[in-house]
């Protein structure tokens, strides 16, 4: 699809707007993981709407960054941020979907879902203990697959990530090593490999480098038709990243009595569920440098709440469940207003 070529080479969404002088475009900057689905929606927003939205794929880190610095309406990050830092920035935080973080491989002969790994057996990978394709911990879990004696090249983000934190998080909850060596966050001291900027960079490198894994938001795996594994998860069954298996990582997660939506899904339990599954978010200042803009971006997470599910299933996406959006919509006409005090979304939206 020529959508989705254009990823790797862009990483940005530019839509012009062609909607009257009053109109302008909708700023956002953040997360790649979501970028997929924000481009989907942008498209089909100005199509009939006309108003465009500008959207960089700079990863999480430079989301929150941008954000506190006021230069864009929302910033978008795949951490939640923790409420303390949402009040001192003076931030309202919300989720807009459902995703899964899957480790993708290249080798040659190996099919999409045919090789299996466990978590404490990825860490040992990504901490460059475990050193080849054919070393006895990965044979265990495929003994009827031949791997190949091949060196392990690691790809990891070199920019301030989400998708990082999730899979760090992940990792440091299925390795005591992990988490007492590497920790998580957006951004972390990786023991090896080499690294690349947003989940298109590094779809970009495992795609050309034999040997490679990496990890990125589920997306950009099918539509870069990379190599995903399976994972063993918490109650010891190997799962497919499939919307159905993130949609049972959330199955149990309690978003309003979070402070910000703020659910991580890492490791959950249920038969079913993919151990590295994830919400990403959304960042807007409660009282907004620029009222008028700030009500076109609520506009613009409103229609998609409301229209965009279906696009988001086409890409392996996991709509928002539609009691949270209620209570994310209740929430920003709480606390969202303008200098006045007057609330920028309402009934009238």
């Amino acid at each position: 699809m020529k959508l989705y070529r254009s990823f790797i080479a862009a990483g940005v969404i530019a839509f012009a707007a062609i909607a009257s002088a009053q109109a302008a475009d909708i700023s956002g900057a953040g997360a790649s993981f979501p970028y997929p689905i924000y481009t989907k929606w942008a498209d089909a927003y100005k199509k009939e709407t006309g108003i465009g939205l500008n959207y960089q794929s700079i990863g999480s880190g430079g989301g929150i960054k941008q954000i506190k610095a006021k230069t864009v309406t929302f910033g978008a990050s795949d951490m939640p941020l923790k409420a303390t830092d949402l009040d001192e920035s003076g931030l309202v935080q919300f989720p807009t979907v459902l995703g899964g973080v899957v480790p993708v491989v290249n080798l040659p002969g190996i099919k999409p879902g045919e090789l299996v790994l466990d978590g404490p057996t990825t860490a040992k990978i990504f901490l460059g203990e475990v050193k080849t394709w054919n070393d006895p911990a990965i044979k265990k879990l495929n003994p009827s697959t031949n791997l190949p004696s091949d060196a392990i090249a690691v790809v990891h983000r070199s920019d301030g990530s989400g998708t990082t934190f999730i899979f760090t998080d992940y990792l440091a909850k299925v390795s005591p090593e992990w988490k007492s060596k590497v920790g998580s966050n957006t951004s972390v001291e990786w023991p090896t490999g080499i690294g690349a900027k947003g989940n298109e960079g590094v779809a970009n490198n495992v795609a050309q480098t034999k040997g490679s894994v990496g990890y990125v938001e589920y997306a950009y795996a099918k539509q870069n038709k990379l190599t995903f594994t399976k994972l063993m998860n918490a109650d010891g069954k190997a799962v497919e990243p499939t919307a159905d298996s993130f949609q049972a990582a959330a199955s149990n997660a309690d978003w309003t009595g979070t402070p910000g939506f703020g659910v991580i899904l890492t490791n959950e339990p249920g038969a079913a569920s993919w151990p590295i599954a994830g919400a990403t978010f959304i960042l807007i200042h409660k009282q907004p440098q620029d009222p008028a803009n700030a009500t076109e971006a609520l506009k613009f997470f409103a229609w998609a709440y409301k229209n965009g599910d279906k696009m988001a299933e086409e890409l392996d996406y996991v709509p928002m469940p539609d009691k949270v959006v209620s209570a994310i919509e209740e929430v920003w006409a709480k606390e969202i207003k303008d200098a006045a005090g007057k609330p920028l979304f309402g009934a009238s939206n």
